[in-house]
C-alpha cells in the first residue's frame, strides 16, 4: 500500500540506515513524519513558485535543518511575514482546485487489502490446489510492505501444512506465530498513536481473541498426529489461554465483555481423552469432559463420556479406540463494511461546528469503514463414518468456529467503532489546528485545507488482517474397535447425514487399550489434502504395537501420515533396527 508518507514502512531504509528496532522506533518516526508532511503539503499548497510533482516527490523525505536562520520549518513562511489572507494567498487563488484535485488523487489512490489477497489463498485452498496456495503465501510474505501481514499469513501456511500432511511443519509455524502474538500483546503507546494518524492496518497484529486460543488447539491436533508427546500440554495451553483472555478484559473498565466468550471446549476434550488412555487418571478425565459437558451442551456424546470415565474404562478387553477429527465447512474472515449510519452522523456534527466556530471542520465525505466477521454458510454440516463397511455414525462439533469468531467480534466490535471515530477526529483537530497556525481566513485556502483533509481520511482501510483459512466446525468421532488393522471411510454430508460428495478413504491400526487419531479436512464436498493417520496406527507399515522397535521406514521427525501416500512406500524390513535416538521436542 502506498502510505501518505512514501517512507513510511518499516522496512524502507532512512537516511541509508534500517532501523534497529522496527516496532519501537518506527512507530515514533511515523507520528513525525505524518505530522511533517502535513505541514509540508499545507505550506506548499500556498506556494505558486514550486513543481507540483517535485513537490509530492520531496515532501515525504527527510531533510537535514535549514541554514538559514529565518526558516524554521522548510515550507511554512518564515516568522512575522504576511498571514495568508494577504499575498501568500494569491498563488492558492490562481489554482487551488488544481491543488486540491492533485492531493485527492495522491492520498486517495487504491491499494490491495488483506481481504483482497486471502481470496485468492482461499480459492486455491478450497479447490484442493494445495501447492498453488503455498507458494502464494511463500511470494508474498518476503514482499516489502507485508511485515505486519507476516504473522497471519504463517497461520494460512500452517493450515496449508496441516492438510498436506506435514504435520510437524505446522506445528512449527504454529508455534513461531502463538509465541510473536505472545509477544505483541504488550501495548506499544507509540505504535497505537501512530495508529490514528493512519488506520489500524499499520500496527503490529497480535491476533484475535479466538486466533489466540485456536493456535493452541491446532498445536494439538498437530501433534497428535504426529508422536502425541506434547498433545497434553497444548491442551492445557488452550484452557489455560482462554482464562488469561478473560481476566484481561476486566482491566479495560468496570464491565468486562469477554465474560461472554464462548470457550474452546476441544482443549479439555483432548485432555480428557489422554487421562482416560492412561488408565488411571479418570477423576481428571471426569473434570475434563465435565468442562466439555458444559462448555458445549450440543455435544451429546459427553454424557456417555461421562459415564464411561465414571466407571473407569477405557475400552474392553481386546479392544481399542479411534478418535476421527474432523474440520468441517469454510470458517470466518473479515471483509471491510462502511458504517453509513456512523458517517452520517459525523457530517451533521461537522455542519454544526463548522457554523459555530472560526474555521470550517473537515466534513466526512470519505466512507468510515471497519473490520465484519463474515461466517459462510456452508452446505456440509458432518462427516459420515463408516468403518470395515459398517457405519459408525456422523462426527459432532466439540468447537463452532464461526460462532465463536461472531460472537467474540461482536463483544468487541464498540471498541473497534469506538477507535474509529477517535482516529477521524483527531485527523479533523489536526487540520483545524493547521489552519489556526497558519492564518487561514480565506475561503479558498479553507477548502484547500478541507481538500487535503478528505483525502487524508480517504487513505483509511478497515483492519481485514485474519486466520482466513479455519474451518467453521472442529468435530470428533469416537469409535470403540477390535485390536487390529480396519478400514475407515469419510464422505461430507448434511446435519441430518445426507451424503454429499466423493467417500475418501484410508487404513489405520487399532492397539489393545490404546487410542488412535485421524484428521480429515472437508471444507465442501470433497476432501482437501490428505487423511492424517498418527505415526503408530499406520495400517500399512506397522505390525505390532507401537512399543516396538520402529522400521527405517517410519519418519524421523514425527511427520503426520498422509493416506494413500505420495510415492510408493519400500517394504518392510523383518529384522527391526534399534529406535531413533534424536531427542524429542517438548513444548514450550
Amino acid at each position: 500500500m502506498r502510505s501518505i508518507v512514501p517512507h513510511y514502512s518499516d522496512e524502507i531504509r532512512m537516511n541509508g540506515h534500517r532501523h534497529s528496532s522496527p516496532k519501537k522506533a518506527s512507530a515514533v518516526t511515523e507520528t513525525a513524519d505524518v505530522f511533517r508532511y502535513l505541514v509540508r503539503v499545507i505550506g506548499r499548497s500556498l506556494s505558486p513558485t514550486r513543481s507540483r510533482m517535485r513537490y509530492f516527490w520531496r515532501a515525504g523525505r527527510r531533510r537535514p535543518p535549514d541554514k538559514t536562520a529565518n526558516r524554521q520549518v522548510r515550507g511554512l513562511t518564515p516568522p512575522g511575514s504576511p498571514s495568508l489572507s494577504s499575498s501568500a494567498t494569491r498563488g492558492l487563488l490562481r489554482r487551488p482546485l488544481a491543488t486540491a484535485c492533485l492531493l485527492t488523487l495522491f492520498f486517495a489512490t487504491g491499494c490491495t487489502s488483506y481481504a483482497d489477497r486471502l481470496r485468492t489463498v482461499r480459492q486455491d485452498f478450497y479447490s484442493g490446489n494445495l501447492d498453488a496456495a503455498d507458494q502464494f503465501v511463500k511470494k508474498e510474505l518476503p514482499k516489502r510492505g507485508r511485515s505486519k501481514e507476516a504473522d497471519v499469513l504463517k497461520l494460512e501456511r500452517a493450515m496449508v501444512e496441516l492438510s498436506s500432511g506435514r504435520a510437524a511443519d505446522a506445528e512449527r509455524t504454529l508455534r513461531e506465530v502463538r509465541d510473536r502474538f505472545d509477544y505483541l500483546e504488550q501495548k506499544d503507546l507509540a505504535e497505537g498513536a501512530a495508529s490514528y494518524l493512519t488506520d489500524d492496518t499499520h500496527r503490529a497484529y497480535a491476533g484475535e481473541d479466538y486466533e489466540r486460543v485456536l493456535i493452541r488447539a491446532f498445536l494439538t491436533l498437530s501433534n497428535l498426529m504426529h508422536d502425541g508427546s506434547d498433545a497434553g500440554a497444548y491442551a492445557l495451553q488452550v484452557n489455560a489461554k482462554q482464562e488469561q483472555i478473560i481476566e484481561a478484559g476486566a482491566k479495560e473498565g468496570a464491565e468486562n465483555p469477554k465474560l461472554a466468550y464462548k470457550r474452546v471446549a476441544l482443549g479439555a476434550y483432548v485432555s480428557g481423552m489422554l487421562r482416560e488412555a492412561s488408565m488411571r487418571d479418570y477423576d481428571d478425565a471426569k473434570r475434563s469432559i465435565q468442562l466439555v459437558a458444559n462448555w458445549e451442551p450440543e455435544f451429546k456424546s459427553a454424557k456417555q463420556d461421562l459415564e464411561r470415565v465414571t466407571n473407569g474404562r477405557h475400552s474392553a478387553p481386546g479392544n481399542g479406540v479411534a478418535y476421527v477429527f474432523t474440520l468441517v465447512g469454510r470458517g470466518p474472515y473479515k471483509e471491510e463494511r462502511n458504517e453509513e449510519p456512523t458517517q452520517v452522523a459525523m457530517l451533521i456534527a461537522d455542519q454544526i461546528l463548522s457554523a459555530v466556530s472560526k474555521h470550517s471542520v473537515t466534513p466526512t465525505l470519505a466512507p468510515v469503514k471497519v473490520p465484519v466477521v463474515v461466517v459462510p454458510h456452508n452446505q456440509v454440516q458432518s462427516v459420515r463414518v463408516n468403518v470395515d463397511g459398517n457405519e459408525a455414525g456422523l462426527t459432532e462439533t466439540i468447537t463452532d468456529v464461526g460462532q465463536l469468531a461472531s460472537q467474540q467480534f461482536d463483544a468487541i466490535f464498540p471498541h473497534v467503532m469506538a477507535r474509529t471515530v477517535v482516529r477521524r477526529c483527531v485527523k479533523k483537530g489536526s487540520l483545524y489546528a493547521a489552519k489556526e497556525a497558519t492564518h487561514v481566513e480565506n475561503p479558498l485556502a479553507e477548502l484547500a485545507f478541507d481538500a487535503v483533509g478528505v483525502a487524508w481520511e480517504a487513505t483509511e482501510n478497515a483492519d481485514t488482517r485474519c486466520w482466513g483459512l479455519l474451518p467453521d466446525k472442529i468435530q470428533v468421532r469416537r469409535i470403540e474397535l477390535p485390536a487390529g488393522r480396519h478400514h475407515l471411510t469419510l464422505q461430507a454430508a448434511t446435519e441430518s447425514g445426507q451424503p454429499l460428495g466423493n467417500a475418501e478413504q484410508a487404513d489405520f491400526e487399532v492397539f489393545d487399550g490404546r487410542n488412535t487419531y485421524v484428521l480429515a479436512n472437508f471444507p465442501g464436498r470433497s476432501l482437501v489434502g490428505q487423511i492424517l493417520v498418527n505415526r503408530d496406527a499406520r495400517g500399512d507399515l506397522t505390525s505390532g504395537p507401537p512399543s516396538r522397535p520402529e522400521s527405517p521406514q517410519l519418519p524421523k521427525h514425527g511427520e503426520g501420515i498422509c493416506w494413500p501416500p505420495k510415492e510408493p512406500l519400500p517394504p518392510v524390513v523383518a529384522e527391526p533396527l534399534p529406535p531413533d535416538n534424536e531427542p524429542r521436542k517438548l513444548a514450550d
